[in-house]
């Protein structure tokens, strides 16, 4: 994904640090262990957006959150109107009339909101929703206006995503049958954000309070006039974090709990931290059937965000007898023709000695169009004309590493995507800029992007192995993570399984033409089938990076051990992190001993689709 490469090949001092989000503190490298190879060439996002959303959606989201406040204060004054979905008052015994079996295996209903001037947003955490899901078994996403009575018992579990605010001119889009049906079940029933006091009304405040010991209709998204300055939730001892930027934060529903004669009690999942005041406050509870999270978490994420609490509280609606399991995977980044083959052996000689299976990572063409790292010279160089890299290949195949497809070039043509056309610097599927901000932009697939282009690439790709005796990779990494929902389909044709980040574009749940312009980026803490078909195997951590780049701050041993820390608040999850092997080899074995002190076992790839 980086390159790191220079004209002189000098050795250098790096400075120390990387990636996507500001985390935790670093670690102070000795002057040997920050050594770098070469001058560092330019560099793009080795994980997606880390807005989580695209640049419409995160339009949308803004605008989202402000009408939830407006709507929440009128909610609060009683001067919000709202208009019941068609069927109200219709079928009150939905559930009990309505007789229908459970199917076989662990399944999972996902209803969301489409309607409203932001409705496309519900599909994009669907979708999120749906593929976390898929860890567990099958996954039916619709929205929640196509919800018919007694659906909830035909699944082990149903998610609801509340991201329109029905009210004023946004008529309720939720049936009645939803709200009884939630009400009557036994099955677990997630809640996440809006429209909980809807439901409340719908089957009785009373009664609601009742059985789940809390008042959603006394309940709002600010406290005091304000939503505050929410930036930690706490989840079974871990800190994590929850960083939106000024102005976008629509709030975390503060729950009124109630008590009284034969009122249950609300057990507290997860607490949100005020940083200025010091509040704590419910960020998830449960009671009965129902849990509830005050938000939905997916925009704004981060290696160590409060989606980690979602990620772990479907196992106790969907596999709560899961054992508690905490594996970790490591991979080689960017290995070219162009690699050096001392630096692979360096590194794969410690990997053998500590016995730590890994993957790596590998283009099968290095080029250099415009000559960028070689004087104004073009160049190009395939592993058939590497023998010593090969070399280097088949050792650490022998030795029990694990082939991986990263890419045919890992670049664009001669084209600037968007820096220079050089392999391992460049996106390869997707075409992008960077902004007058210095950010990378994501402009979408290129004009030539489709299946045939897609396979085209692939084949070529595959043909580079073999040529260089090298065995077919049963694996693939998109080159910075990015390519479009056609591409995905075409992968997953070709290899068992991506291990990876990945984009999710709308009108993917709805089988129309997807809209490149709006995604939702994830990353995943264990494997997935995600909404494309395909398998994704986990990268959660990140990966070592010592040089700030495109307003990414630079990311150290201790930030990947940090993230490491707070996933190990996912019951059976993984700790998986990159590394790029022009890099020394110290800050590898910091990270890794690091891992391995929090009670990670490092494990192959093939583990981690168990």
């Amino acid at each position: 994904m980086q390159n790191k490469r220079g004209r002189s090949r000098k050795i250098r001092i790096s400075a120390i640090a990387m990636l996507l989000a500001a985390l935790l503190g670093g670690v102070l490298l000795s002057q040997a262990a920050g050594a770098a190879i070469s001058k560092p060439g330019p560099r793009s996002t080795d994980a997606v957006n880390p807005l989580a959303l695209s640049p419409a959606s995160k339009k949308q989201l803004t605008a989202a959150a402000r009408e939830r406040l407006a709507n929440d204060r009128l909610r609060r004054q009683g001067a919000l109107k709202i208009t019941p979905a068609p069927g109200t008052g219709v079928q009150k015994t939905a559930l009990a009339a309505t007789a229908l079996a459970a199917p076989a295996g662990t399944s999972a209903l996902v209803l969301y909101d489409n309607t409203g001037p932001y409705g496309q947003l519900g599909e994009l955490y669907a979708m999120a929703t749906a593929n976390l899901a898929g860890h567990f078994g099958t996954v039916t996403a619709k929205p929640v206006s196509a919800y018919t009575a007694g659906m909830v018992n035909q699944y082990t579990a149903t998610v609801y995503l509340g991201s329109t605010y029905y009210g004023g001119t946004v008529p309720d889009a939720v049936p009645a049958a939803f709200y009884q049906d939630a009400m009557a079940t036994s099955r677990p029933v997630t809640w996440i954000g809006d429209n909980i006091w809807n439901m409340a009304g719908a089957v009785g405040i009373a009664q609601f309070k009742q059985k789940y010991g809390w008042d959603p209709t006394n309940s709002y998204y600010e406290s005091g006039g304000s939503v505050g300055n929410i930036n930690q939730v706490t989840y079974k001892g871990q800190q994590l974090t929850r960083q939106i930027p000024a102005g976008q934060d629509g709030g975390v529903l503060h729950p009124a709990l109630v008590t009284g004669p034969g009122i249950p009690a609300v057990t507290r999942l997860a607490d949100a931290k005020d940083a200025t005041t010091g509040a704590v406050s419910p960020w998830a509870i449960r009671s009965s059937n129902l849990t509830y999270l005050g938000e939905i978490p997916f925009a704004y994420v981060s290696e160590s965000d409060r989606v980690i609490v979602f990620e772990d509280l479907l196992f106790d609606a969907l596999a709560p007898t899961t054992a508690e399991r905490h594996q970790a995977f490591v991979r080689l980044e960017d290995i070219s023709p162009k690699s050096d083959p001392a630096q692979l052996k360096t590194i794969a000689d410690y990997l053998k000695a500590q016995k730590i299976p890994y993957g790596i990572n590998v283009i099968p063409v290095y080029t250099d169009p415009k000559g960028t790292y070689n004087n104004g010279v073009p160049e190009t160089l395939t592993l058939a004309q590497a023998p010593a890299v090969v070399t280097e290949l088949k050792n650490m195949l022998a030795g029990g590493a694990v082939l991986m497809n990263h890419g045919y070039t890992h670049q664009y043509g001669t084209a600037n995507n968007p820096y220079n056309g050089v392999t391992g610097d460049d996106f390869e599927f997707f075409r992008a800029h960077i902004d007058t901000a210095n950010n990378v932009v994501l402009d979408g697939p290129p004009a030539e992007d489709s299946t045939a282009w897609a396979q085209s690439r692939i084949t070529q790709a595959l043909a580079g192995f073999t040529a260089a005796g090298l065995p077919k990779p049963a694996l693939w990494t998109t080159p910075h993570y990015a390519a479009s929902a056609t591409d995905y389909r075409v992968l997953g044709q070709n290899y068992s399984a991506r291990l990876e980040r990945s984009l999710y574009f709308a009108g993917t749940l709805t089988g129309g033409t997807p809209d490149n312009s709006r995604y939702i980026g994830q990353f995943f803490p264990y494997a997935v089938k995600d909404v494309y078909g395909t398998t994704v195997l986990p990268e959660n951590i990140g990966n070592y990076e010592p040089d700030p780049y495109n307003n990414h701050p630079p990311r150290l041993p201790a930030d990947l051990i940090a993230s490491a820390k707070a996933n190990l608040a996912v019951r059976d999850g993984v700790a998986s992190f990159f590394y790029h092997p022009y890099y020394p080899l110290a800050p590898l074995q910091q990270t890794i001993e690091g891992i391995k002190a929090l009670g990670y076992t490092f494990v192959g790839p093939t583990d981690l689709n168990r």
